[in-house]
């Protein structure tokens, strides 16, 4: 079953001669518990896909299915809710909330939707971020690495039915990247958890269960690991 249909997206921003194709007309779907990569240069399209995928941006033309819900013909309200409930985010620069401890982070997504935290998921989402005895420690008192675990623990708390992640480890050296993809592999096998996640990294995503490549708006797809079009 897919959890993800991406169908015919085309974004286009200006018009005239001053208009920038960013999308064009994309397609690709992607099953659940899949771990996709997303490789291409800067300017190609990809954050712009991603940020179509989360509906953090809305196309020209196209359409987006979430567990085959069409997040595009959602009323305000109702994509807040259902983005919050069903999407999970992971950037590059962490976001965390200074004046929170690593559980209060955590648990963050689900105090905004007045929802209490499931004790046993917390503790095993502790324990598999190896983050338990960081548990009540500030985001400053941690190591890049750390926090960059944390944020891996907010999205996952909420058990979202896709994980989108943006350059997770452009602000980690090689052994903390190492780690962060191990965690996400880790999160996709054990939670079954969807991810698409946009890296430069082209051993890291290579490692992926498939890649995909954007260049000048348009999408390919390269298979599966050790394609050797990323070597």
């Amino acid at each position: 079953m897919n959890l993800l249909e991406v169908r015919s997206i085309s974004k286009t921003y200006g018009s005239g001669e001053t208009a920038v194709r960013a999308l064009k007309n994309v397609s690709f779907t992607v099953p659940k518990g899949e771990f996709v990569t997303v490789v291409g240069e800067s300017g190609s399209g990809k954050s712009t896909l991603l940020n179509m995928i989360g509906a953090l941006d809305t196309p020209t033309a196209g359409k987006v299915f979430i567990d085959g819900k069409d997040t595009f013909s959602m009323k305000d309200t109702n994509l807040t809710i259902f983005r919050r409930r069903n999407i999970g985010f992971i950037f590059q620069s962490f976001n965390l909330i200074p004046e929170l401890t690593v559980e209060q982070n955590i648990i963050f997504p689900l105090l905004l939707d007045y929802k209490k935290p499931d004790t046993g998921y917390l503790e095993e989402l502790l324990e598999v971020l190896n983050l338990r005895d960081r548990r009540k420690h500030l985001p400053g008192q941690l190591s890049g690495g750390q926090q960059q675990r944390v944020a891996i623990g907010r999205a996952l708390i909420t058990r979202p039915a896709l994980i989108l992640a943006d350059e997770p480890t452009g602000n980690l050296d090689t052994q903390n990247s190492s780690e962060v993809i191990a965690l996400l592999r880790e999160a996709s096998r054990k939670y079954r958890q969807t991810i698409i996640m946009i890296t430069h990294n082209r051993s890291i995503a290579a490692s992926a269960d498939r890649v995909l490549n954007v260049s000048d708006g348009v999408l390919s797809d390269l298979g599966g690991a050790g394609n050797e079009k990323l070597s």
